[in-house]
C-alpha cells in the first residue's frame, strides 16, 4: 500500500504543521531543511499543499507516494520508545529485543504499537498529552471511551491502568483494523474492544472517562456530543487543539470544570470534570 506524502522546505516546521493540521496528517518525518508530511488520501495531501502554498508562497513543495513497508523499515531504524509517566509506548522491535521476550518498561507499563503510515505511531505530542492526563485520573474499575482511536494507544493504556472496560471507536475501518492488530501485540490486555462507529451518528454507551483527540474545530463542533458521552461526574480529556484554540475549546465545554491543562510543542490537552447533576 502506498501513502501520499508532501515534502515541504523553506518554511518553519512548526508553522507548516499548524497549517497542515486541518487536513488530517497521519505522520511526519524530518527532512534536511524541512519536513515530509503524510496523509491518508491524495485529496487531503493536495488540499494541504494548496493551503500551504497560499499561506507561504516561498515554500518548496514536492508531493510523492511512499510505500508503507518502506516507511515501516525506516521507522525500525529511527523510531524509539517514548515514556509518559508510568507508560512507555514502543514499537515491537524494541520490546522483543530484550532477552526473554517482552519486558515491562522501567516506568512500569509498556504498550506495543506497530508503526503504520496510515494511523501513526502514538508518538505525537497530543497522544503524549492524553497519556499524561489519563494518568491523573483513577482509572481502576472505570469504563473508558476513546473517540477517534486511531492506533488504539489510549484505549490499551486505559486497560493497562485498570479500566473495567475500554472501548475505542473510529469511523475508519482501516483504523479499527490497525487498533485490533495492536491489541494482539499486547499480551494479557483484556476488556478492550474496537468498533467502527461515528460519534456524530451512532448511539454510544456513556463512559466514566472519555478521550477525544481530533482537532480544535472538531472538538468545538461536537462538544455537546462528547459531553453527553460522559456519565454525570465523569471526566473528559480532549486534545488535538493548538494553543491559540484553547479559549475557544474551553468555552465550548463551559458546563464542565477545567481541572488540568498542559501544552507541548504548541499542542494542548485539557481535562474536564463533568457535573454530577446535569441535563443530558
Amino acid at each position: 500500500m502506498e501513502y501520499p506524502a508532501l515534502d515541504v522546505r523553506g518554511v518553519d516546521p512548526d508553522v507548516v504543521l499548524a497549517a497542515a493540521d486541518d487536513f488530517g496528517p497521519t505522520a511526519v518525518e524530518d527532512l534536511p531543511g524541512g519536513l515530509s508530511i503524510f496523509f491518508s488520501t491524495p485529496a487531503r495531501r493536495d488540499e494541504a499543499a494548496a493551503a500551504i502554498q497560499a499561506a507561504f508562497p516561498g515554500a518548496l513543495l514536492a508531493p510523492r507516494e511512499v510505500d508503507d513497508e518502506d516507511w515501516a523499515q525506516r521507522s525500525q531504524a529511527n523510531l524509539t520508545p517514548i515514556t509518559v509517566g508510568d507508560i512507555t509506548v514502543a514499537p515491537p522491535w524494541f520490546v522483543h529485543e530484550a532477552v526473554g521476550g517482552p519486558q515491562p518498561s522501567a516506568a512500569g507499563i509498556t504498550i506495543t504499537i506497530l508503526p503504520s503510515m496510515g494511523f501513526g505511531t502514538g508518538h505525537h505530542a497530543t497522544t503524549r498529552l492524553c497519556l499524561a492526563a489519563l494518568q491523573r485520573l483513577d482509572v481502576g474499575g472505570k469504563t473508558v471511551l476513546d473517540v477517534g482511536t486511531g492506533p488504539g494507544v489510549l484505549a490499551i493504556a486505559a486497560a493497562r491502568l485498570g479500566a473495567r472496560e475500554a472501548r475505542g471507536i473510529d469511523f475508519d475501518q482501516d483504523a479499527i483494523a490497525n487498533a485490533r492488530e495492536n491489541l494482539t501485540l499486547n499480551q494479557g490486555v483484556g476488556h478492550v474492544r474496537f468498533d467502527v462507529a461515528d460519534l456524530r451518528e451512532a448511539s454510544i454507551a456513556r463512559a466514566h472517562i472519555v478521550l477525544a483527540n481530533p482537532t480544535g474545530a472538531v472538538l468545538v463542533q461536537n462538544a455537546a456530543r462528547l459531553s453527553s458521552a460522559v456519565v454525570p461526574g465523569g471526566a473528559l480529556i480532549v486534545s488535538g487543539l493548538q494553543a491559540h484554540e484553547r479559549n475557544q475549546v474551553g468555552q465550548a465545554f463551559a458546563d464542565a470544570t477545567l481541572t488540568w491543562s498542559e501544552e507541548e510543542a504548541g499542542w494542548v490537552a485539557m481535562l474536564f470534570n463533568l457535573p454530577v447533576h446535569r441535563q443530558v
